[in-house]
């Protein structure tokens, strides 16, 4: 519950902070709003065995979509790569780098959670 200062500055609990910083990363990783909210949900849930369990398996099965998604997209370019040349694959390739990190953290994110 979130209340405001003698200033009337609104005054966030930790776990609020907490979840505004989990949802900024997804939308840095360009998942979707439904992806966001089940994972948060999965995130704000308690240890439950079997509702925990079935979570879990959700989300990985829209991690492994999400994966197949990035494949197909990158399978689209690489042609396309192939064809510019070595200055433009160069430029190409220094961008690529921020998204690769993003996956890096992603899959990290993953790890992290089990």
């Amino acid at each position: 519950m979130e209340s405001t200062s003698s200033s009337n500055y609104r005054l966030y609990s930790e776990q609020s902070i907490n979840d505004i910083r989990f949802i900024e990363m997804c939308k840095e990783l360009n998942m979707s709003l439904q992806d966001i909210k089940e994972r948060l949900e999965l995130k704000r849930s308690g240890r439950q065995s079997g509702q925990q369990q079935d979570k879990c398996l959700k989300q990985a099965e829209i991690l492994a979509a999400h994966m197949k998604q990035l494949e197909i997209e990158i399978n689209e370019l690489k042609p396309i790569f192939d064809r510019l040349s070595k200055d433009s694959q160069k430029k190409v390739s220094k961008q690529i780098t921020p998204q690769s990190r993003a996956l890096m953290q992603s899959l990290l994110f993953l790890l992290q959670q089990f």
